[in-house]
């Protein structure tokens, strides 16, 4: 998407909050969010398609690994089985105790911390390899998540990122949200971390060899019916969850929601013949750029 329709699209949205919120509430807000309801559950049916991402970054053995936004470790953890020093953060307390109760499970040397990818807890030049699988895109302040991943990221490292793009059905599911629970005022939209123009933007201060590329999100499989897809997303997934508690007066707008829902993930999807769902339609932006060595 053009940089300029990408920011008509900001200054497009609007707020029915009066006063404007501040950082910190709002990033109390996102926190309580993405704490809500069972993204661990929900994350389980992207587990394959995380690996097959990871796998595709070709990591040199024995590096030191840091996974930003890594939810319930679906990225951190086969990085660690493949034999990386592995350091996962995340914004949610409670994923990062699943996480952490995963790794012990499997047996694996994984640190967890809670943490703000805005302002991350580690010292400067700490790791080889920085990754962030749908996750750091998140964070409101983009300039500062690139800063802040370029300083803890040895000069000559590697970024590797996969951001939803503005075209994909997470990006249509997100501005559907939206129209239930408008975001605050001066909102950047996490998409524009699959934006080429936008992403350039950000990073080529502190990196160079980019490498940009849209691709789909990889075995995206559900073993039911779009139905039963759109209900997994109502008790699960944290953004859809609160957007469905905020309707849940209300019979008729909860129904056109479900209904928005179950057209967007409609569009692009596939039954299979075993009556499980393929999703189609995750289209993301895969980054790749090394740390500059002059830093």
């Amino acid at each position: 998407m053009p940089h300029s329709i990408a920011q008509n699209q900001i200054t497009s949205i609007k707020s029915t909050s009066t006063a404007a919120p501040t950082l910190a509430q709002i990033k109390a807000k996102m926190k309580a969010t993405w704490e809500d309801g069972d993204h661990a559950n929900f994350a389980k049916y992207m587990q394959d398609g995380a690996i097959e991402i990871l796998e595709s970054c070709q990591l040199s053995p024995g590096q030191r690994v840091l996974d930003i936004g890594c939810g319930a470790g679906q990225s951190a953890i086969p990085a660690a089985q493949q034999g990386h020093q592995v350091v996962g953060v995340d914004i949610a307390e409670n994923l990062i105790e699943h996480a952490s109760e995963r790794a012990r499970y499997e047996g694996l040397n994984v640190q967890f911390d809670v943490g703000d990818a805005e302002n991350l807890p580690y010292e400067d030049n700490s790791f080889d390899v920085v990754i962030s699988m749908i996750g750091a895109m998140f964070a409101p302040q983009p300039d500062k998540v690139a800063s802040e991943i370029a300083r803890v990221l040895r000069p000559g490292g590697k970024l590797y990122m996969a951001n939803w793009t503005p075209a994909g059905v997470p990006a249509q599911m997100f501005k559907c949200v939206a129209g239930v629970m408008p975001p605050p005022p001066g909102f950047i939209p996490p998409s524009l971390w699959g934006d080429e123009t936008t992403v350039q933007q950000r990073l080529s201060q502190h990196f160079g060899d980019l490498q940009l590329t849209r691709k789909f999100y990889p075995k995206w499989l559900y073993p039911f019916a779009i139905s039963d897809i759109v209900e997994l997303f109502r008790t699960d997934f944290g953004p859809v969850k609160r957007a469905f508690d905020k309707l849940e007066s209300d019979m008729a707008d909860q129904t056109s929601f479900r209904q928005q829902l179950h057209d967007i993930f409609l569009e692009t999807s596939e039954r299979l013949v075993d009556g499980s769902t393929k999703i189609n339609g995750g289209e993301y932006l895969e980054i790749i750029a090394t740390r500059h060595t002059n830093a």
